[in-house]
């Protein structure tokens, strides 16, 4: 299972992230990490990434997590976890959220036995520029909120995605979105 914990920066994705992978019992990994030096330095002089800057990293997220996942599959699962990964991630745009489900690619491995589903969390312009302006030492300037909400394709209606309210406390959104990805796994098993 590959669960993309999604939104516009500032709405808690790595917090949530790393909550869900937890109780999942399954590996993090923050979609920022991956990001090219190039990309890196991009945003930090406060410019917005272009689809040609993303979609080599939006391939190499879902390469990566394919490589761990067939590497889990050949290891004996512990007790309390499951194959998967979980993964804060922008994933702003439909066309992005279909490379991370692995549809862009026919050379992609793994997309059939490798369900992908999305934590989209949500909020207001205000809110997340308050949460913003509030954290320190990341790349993503404040200033940067307004270019990423207007990128912003909702996935509300697209299959196999959970919306969360940021507004919630922690462990309400970490309620929501495992209730939410139960039901999938229900549908779908």
């Amino acid at each position: 299972m590959f669960i993309v914990v999604m939104g516009v920066s500032g709405t808690g994705k790595s917090t949530l992230g790393q909550a869900l992978a937890t109780k999942l019992g399954m590996p993090f990994l923050d979609g920022d990490s991956l990001h090219s030096k190039a990309n890196i330095d991009k945003m930090s002089a406060g410019r917005p990434l272009t689809d040609a800057d993303r979609t080599p990293w939006l391939a190499l997220i879902r390469s990566t997590v394919e490589n761990i996942y067939t590497e889990q599959e050949h290891q004996p699962i512990s007790i309390g976890s499951r194959p998967g990964v979980v993964v804060a991630c922008s994933a702003l745009k439909r066309a992005y959220r279909d490379v991370l489900r692995g549809d862009q690619s026919p050379e992609v491995t793994g997309s059939e036995k490798l369900p992908t589903y999305f934590v989209f969390l949500e909020g207001t312009k205000e809110t997340l520029l308050a949460r913003m302006q509030s954290r320190q030492g990341h790349f993503m300037k404040s200033g940067m909120l307004e270019s990423q909400l207007e990128a912003l394709e909702s996935p509300r209606g697209e299959d196999g995605v959970v919306v969360v309210s940021v507004d919630n406390t922690p462990a309400d959104q970490l309620r929501a979105a495992t209730t939410g990805l139960e039901l999938f796994c229900q549908s779908n098993a």
